[in-house]
């Protein structure tokens, strides 16, 4: 199908900042909308949003990334067929990570371009990525339930603490588990005198300020276990150190419990709590640009523990590529707009599984109440997908649509781990 039309638009992020939304029409009449989401955390070397600066809305405005779409982006796709945009956008901006025209003007088009082709097909864009019959594969979620970091105004040194429903059977049960999870944190905490239980950070967990991440790690088996649940045979925990962002000059510091770490002795904190805690997942162990860290970090835990690489990695074919051949990490985390293309992030996704290395398609903490994740994540088969917590409607909307997902179309799920984690793997 011929693209016949493309517009855009200056949309809301949760986080109240403007994000760029986009409109690609077919010649049958099919089209797609997409709205891109934005990092609090954002790698260095990811694509770059092209931003306004001056006064409107703190120098966050999108209104030359809305320009680009419909003054450059727009003449350049019209007359083309939906299945090769891709092609097209990035041909229209070869600088180094869409520096020019703004990943986000380039990515709202690519997912609405997607998203056109797909109604074109009569399917949903997660049948029509899968590209075949057969059932389609729902992921294991990973479901934030602590933050801190850049999502929690640093209450905790580490950026998120999470739950994997290892033991559910289907997309519904692990989503089930995850929330009571969730309320029986809230329960906890409250118990414990912390009255910001009440409150949520950027992607829905709880923002406590605790003393040590370590009493993060506690309250969490805590509320496994009050929820009803057997940790690590039911629910597993998954950690987001984040550690780009307390790394200076290759000192690791724990501010809220004034410590300073090299990356040898933070590894080994880490490799503690593994035998602590039933940890199966730990992301960004080390800074994204250490990659002497990152190999020691592999090596010790590799065998043990899902080492997902998000800022070492930024959903990159060439940081990929060195990690493989580095045997750095063992997963990857996967954000579209790190990337900037759907085509682009497919390739890492499919680098990935060649490699034998997990994927994990993840949303960012500034998201919109659009669902297109979801259908990514089903659609490339990932096997593991990271939205945030059960709180926020940005959030649930990925949950809500794949439950949808799980109950009109042929799924399958992959659980329980360690089915699930193989399928992430090999699938």
């Amino acid at each position: 199908m011929i693209i016949t039309k493309v517009d855009a638009w200056e949309a809301l992020d949760s986080r109240g900042h403007p994000t760029v939304a986009a409109q690609v029409v077919l010649e049958d009449g099919s089209d797609g909308v997409a709205m891109t989401p934005a990092g609090a955390s954002a790698g260095s070397h990811e694509a770059l949003e092209l931003r306004d600066g001056g006064s409107r809305y703190g120098g966050r405005g999108v209104q030359s990334a809305v320009k680009n779409i419909r003054t450059v982006l727009a003449p350049l796709v019209v007359g083309c067929a939906a299945a090769d945009v891709d092609t097209a956008l990035a041909h229209a901006d070869p600088s180094p990570s869409f520096r020019n025209l703004g990943a986000n003007a380039i990515l709202a088009v690519s997912l609405a371009a997607a998203r056109a082709d797909a109604a074109a097909h009569g399917v949903s864009l997660a049948r029509h990525l899968a590209g075949e019959s057969g059932a389609l594969l729902l992921p294991m979620p990973m479901i934030n339930i602590l933050s801190g970091g850049a999502h929690a105004g640093g209450m905790l040194d580490v950026q998120d603490f999470l739950v994997i429903p290892v033991g559910a059977t289907s997309f519904a049960e692990a989503l089930e588990w995850a929330a009571a999870v969730r309320t029986a944190a809230t329960r906890v905490a409250l118990g414990r005198g912390h009255a910001q239980a009440v409150l949520v950070a950027d992607e829905g967990g709880l923002g406590l300020p605790l003393e040590t991440n370590r009493a993060a790690l506690e309250l969490l088996v805590d509320a496994i276990e009050v929820a009803g649940f057997t940790p690590g045979s039911q629910v597993a925990i998954a950690v987001d150190v984040a550690a780009t962002q307390f790394c200076h000059e290759g000192v690791y510091r724990f501010a809220r419990e004034n410590r300073d770490m090299s990356a040898g002795e933070l590894v080994a904190e880490i490799a503690e709590w593994c035998d602590d805690f039933p940890i199966v997942s730990v992301e960004d162990i080390l800074a994204e640009d250490d990659w002497h860290g990152w190999r020691k970090a592999t090596a010790a835990l590799g065998e043990r523990v899902e080492l997902v690489g998000d800022d070492l990695f930024v959903t990159s074919p060439a940081l990929l590529r060195r990690g493989i051949e580095a045997r750095v990490g063992n997963s990857v985390l996967v954000k579209v707009n790190q990337n900037g293309l759907v085509s682009g992030a497919a390739e890492v996704m499919d680098a990935a599984r060649a490699a034998g290395y997990r994927t994990v398609v993840s949303a960012r903490s500034g998201e919109t109440e659009d669902s297109w994740l979801a259908d990514l994540a089903v659609g490339w088969r990932a096997g593991q997908i990271k939205v945030g917590s059960t709180h926020r409607s940005e959030r649930t909307a990925k949950w809500n649509r794949l439950l949808q997902l799980e109950a009109t179309e042929d799924t399958r799920f992959a659980g329980p781990w360690p089915n699930g984690r193989a399928e992430g793997k090999t699938a």
